[in-house]
């Protein structure tokens, strides 16, 4: 396709745009006005300028830690991008992404991203998201040549190809991986790598704007048409050092610099455009002085820019949670579901009520996941909304990310939650920072769940308990039910949610039984239950403690001891004013979790206690946790790791 001299004029000036920004922000930089780091993209402006340029505007880019460039070409403006840089409440992101995590919410632009190629599974979520509401909408993931050699990355490519996603993977080989080069670190050619996912494979010249712009055309008008992704790899160089901040030995020769400072992408555009007789020296200035005009308003918009303020920093972590109130419906007499059933209830509940809603995890689709949670819901919604994924843990859990963030309601199951470990990243560097990174602005409406726990014999690697991890991470929600009727409550919030959600369950209490209501409800988050009244010890306990610590109640009750049981559900929030009351009353206060005990869930509960009611204690606080050992595979061994009814009620007796 042959573009007009105007369009041609705007792929010009835009590369000047990006290079005089990158410019200017080294020099305030240096003048201690942009902190921190910025990683400047010089040299490689052709790459993202020819790449947008055929896009549309409904169309999104992930981009990376150098990400500017990405920004600037999907039309980003520069003031903004520059209080971003500074600091300041009027950025894209008010101050609290900064360079690496800069993005455009409006623009379609989702983020860019300080750790390398964390961005392509939120960009295949989003192409996702395009293809499951049958948009033609085109999604662009840029990474680097070093990111080319993350796991993500192929798993991305692989699954892109097996559901034929509208993504186009342009990778950026700028030869260096920080100070690695590419010839030192990667086999072969990166597009080469496309043929193993069969998908096509460019290489382009990623210093002519016009060639990368033919070689995304290409690509994205095969994606609109459905017939899947396609990597393109862009040969270019970026010209300064790796970041602003490095201040590195030398690891590239002069020579080589100047090598590809004679190819200049903007000096190549604008030969042509001149030699073709298509622009003018005079048009051509007359741009670069725009831009030099906007960059000096940019700066001075940025520096007369407010300060964001702690309260807006604190706002920003969660969106608001669901408003609702208990009791919910009763339960019809007799009706009683287990775990697995109550939890598929509510699956199917709310992907009968909401469109947005989908499943998708490790053989959830055809047989319903191996404790059946899912059973049933891929004949009822079919394989576009229970979809079983490839063994790619950190891939598909990003993809959550993306698609959340386009706008769906997705759940990922994690077949055993140990498995979560693999997906850790994408956890909590991008679900749980996602809208801080972002100014508070975007919701991440994303549930994770799966089964934790010991109990069923399946060892070190499949039985841990890791509930503690999740709450000390800032914007993640955990839920931690103990019952089929608190888990089917807990899950439609769950799913209603604009936060991410940490939803655990206990494989043990899958066959439990208890009464749920047939009609949805939705439980509170951060409201603790009182599952059984006391005046002597408050027994704080999670999951299968629960059931344990009613047990070791009702024996104790015949000694005279009468125990208050309170189940937190939510883990975080904490209902801190349900446990505090409960300890006011009693003066004792037992916790008890599966967890191993140092740094578990208990320390955070007994240091609330410490601090804020420590008067009100007559004893000394106890808890009741595992081992501390890995989840042994010998029955009797798990069965004496994992803590008792007996190992409770003898913590609540040392007590009275």
């Amino acid at each position: 396709m042959t573009l007009d001299v105007p369009t041609l004029e705007r792929l010009y000036q835009t590369m000047v745009r990006i290079r005089r920004f990158d410019e200017k922000t080294a020099e305030l930089f240096q003048a201690g006005l942009v902190k921190g780091t910025a990683h400047s993209y010089v040299g490689q402006e052709a790459v993202a300028v020819g790449a947008c340029a055929a896009l549309r505007e409904d169309d999104y880019i992930v981009g990376n830690h150098r990400g500017h460039g990405h920004c600037i070409a999907k039309g980003a403006r520069v003031d903004r991008m520059m209080a971003e840089l500074f600091g300041r409440e009027t950025g894209y992101c008010r101050g609290l992404g900064g360079s690496m995590h800069i993005a455009a919410l409006d623009l379609n632009i989702l983020g860019c991203n300080g750790v390398v190629a964390a961005g392509v599974p939120i960009g295949a979520g989003a192409a996702l998201a395009a293809r499951l509401r049958g948009t033609d909408r085109v999604v662009i993931a840029f990474f680097g040549d070093g990111g080319a050699n993350q796991g993500v990355v192929h798993e991305a490519m692989n699954l892109a190809a097996v559901w034929r996603l509208p993504l186009i993977f342009l990778c950026e080989n700028n030869q260096y991986a920080l100070s690695t080069a590419t010839t030192r670190a990667t086999a072969g050619e990166i597009a080469a790598r496309a043929a193993g996912y069969g998908i096509p494979g460019v290489r382009v010249d990623g210093n002519d704007v016009l060639a990368v712009y033919e070689a995304v055309e290409r690509a994205v008008n095969r994606a609109r048409a459905g017939e899947g992704p396609t990597l393109i790899e862009a040969v270019t160089y970026r010209w300064g050092g790796h970041s602003m901040r490095a201040n590195l030995p030398a690891y590239r020769t002069e020579q080589e610099e100047r090598e590809w400072m004679q190819r200049d992408p903007i000096g190549r555009l604008e030969l042509k455009l001149l030699e073709e007789g298509l622009s003018t020296p005079s048009r051509l200035k007359a741009l670069r002085e725009e831009v030099e005009r906007e960059l000096d308003r940019a700066v001075q918009f940025a520096s007369e820019s407010p300060e964001p303020t702690v309260e807006l920093m604190e706002a920003a972590v969660y969106a608001p949670h669901l408003e609702v109130r208990e009791p919910g419906p009763a339960a019809a007499a007799g009706r009683e579901l287990t775990m697995v059933e109550a939890l598929r209830e509510a699956l199917r509940q709310e992907m009968e009520r909401d469109r947005r809603v989908f499943v998708m995890g490790e053989d959830v689709g055809l047989i319903g996941g191996i404790f059946g949670v899912t059973r049933g819901l891929r004949e009822l919604f079919g394989d576009e909304r229970v979809r079983d994924t490839p063994i790619s843990e950190a891939t598909f859990c990003g993809m959550g990310v993306g698609a959340a963030v386009a706008g769906l309601r997705p759940v990922v199951e994690v077949q055993i939650w140990d498995f979560v470990t693999l997906m850790m990243d994408q956890i909590v560097n991008q679900a749980a920072k996602f809208r801080f990174m972002l100014g508070g602005t975007p919701t991440v409406p994303l549930v994770i769940r799966g089964p934790q726990g010991g109990g069923i014999r399946l060892a070190a690697q499949h039985s841990q308990s890791l509930e503690a991890w999740f709450v000390h991470v800032p914007g993640l929600v955990v839920i931690a039910p103990s019952t089929p009727y608190d888990a089917k409550g807990l899950l439609i919030s769950a799913i209603r949610d604009d936060n991410p959600v940490i939803f655990l369950e206990h494989k043990v209490l899958y066959p439990f039984k208890g009464p749920v209501p047939e009609a949805p409800y939705a439980i509170p988050l951060g409201k603790a239950d009182v599952k059984r009244r006391g005046t002597d010890v408050t027994v704080v306990a999670t999951q299968v403690m629960v059931h344990r610590a009613l047990a070791a109640a009702e024996e104790l009750a015949r000694e005279g001891i009468s125990v208050e049981v309170i189940d937190p559900r939510t883990l975080a929030p904490l209902d801190e004013e349900t446990i505090l009351a409960s300890v006011a009353k009693t003066g004792r206060l037992v916790i008890a979790h599966e967890a191993v005990t140092r740094c578990g869930f208990g320390a955070e509960v007994a240091a609330l206690v410490s601090e804020k009611a420590i008067d009100v204690l007559d004893a000394p606080i106890v808890r009741v946790a595992a081992r501390h050992v890995p989840m042994p595979y010998n029955d009797n061994l798990e069965r004496a790791t994992i803590p008792t009814q007996e190992d409770i009620a003898a913590a609540i007796r040392s007590l009275v």
